[in-house]
């Protein structure tokens, strides 16, 4: 029985470590997926669990179950409030800022192309993003245009949840992630294929914090990012500026 990596476990909540390529729960627009973490917690702890948040299919790292409905609900609350504190880590192409913001209000994304025209006619949803410098990298490669490539390791922290915000965002200051096919740049995403083997998605969730449905304590739930994800950084740390 395949299982994963429980990151915290207690009689109302249960917080697992979501690699990337797993989508959160069944999605009609990935029908023929069979694999999903819902069922796999499920099947894992012996117990129904109630999804409070999402992280896309290709994004690993915390991801958060509630155990019965009221925790749901109260934990459901929290992130419709924008209480809930949430870290990433994201590979990005180009040197970022040591710091900075993004506000940049998102269009909804519909479930089917078939309803995004409606969509696209509503108001854009206010969406807030800010993000630090960890490293940079410049590599002795070319990505079709320059000599050598530059990229970012940024800590982000999204106030909103927006879908697929954080890829959009850094979309939007023209430092996508490596790895996003559907928003990303091809000739990098290419090299880092060819070059170092990668293909994932560049973002992962590494801390979130809330509070807990019972006690109203403040609960911190950390994961370091994901082996493939860890040991490329550790390989671009000779090309470190």
């Amino acid at each position: 029985m395949e299982e994963l990596p429980l990151l915290y476990r207690d009689a109302r909540l249960v917080a697992v470590h979501k690699p990337a390529g797993l989508l959160v729960h069944k999605s009609p627009i990935d029908k023929h997926e069979t694999r999903y973490a819902m069922k796999i917690i499920r099947n894992q702890i012996d117990q129904w669990v109630y999804p409070v948040h999402r992280l896309d299919k290709p994004t690993s790292g915390v991801l958060l179950f509630a155990l019965d409905p009221e925790a749901a609900s109260h934990l459901g609350q929290q992130f419709e409030s924008q209480l809930v504190e949430k870290q990433y880590h994201a590979l990005v192409r180009g040197f970022t800022n040591d710091c900075g913001e993004i506000d940049h209000a998102l269009k909804e994304i519909a479930a089917f192309k078939s309803d995004q025209a409606r969509l696209d006619e509503k108001e854009a949803k206010a969406a807030f993003t800010a993000y630090a410098t960890l490293q940079r990298f410049e590599l002795p490669y070319t990505d079709g245009r320059f000599p050598s490539s530059r990229y970012s390791l940024l800590s982000l922290a999204p106030k909103s949840g927006r879908k697929h915000q954080i890829r959009r965002h850094l979309k939007h200051i023209s430092h996508p992630i490596i790895g996003d096919v559907k928003y990303g740049k091809g000739p990098h995403n290419r090299l880092f294929r060819e070059t170092f083997d990668t293909e994932r998605l560049m973002l992962a969730c590494t801390m979130m914090s809330f509070s807990h449905p019972s006690s109203n304590e403040l609960l911190t739930i950390e994961a370091t990012p994901q082996d493939n994800f860890s040991a490329l950084l550790a390989r671009l740390q000779t090309f470190k500026q």
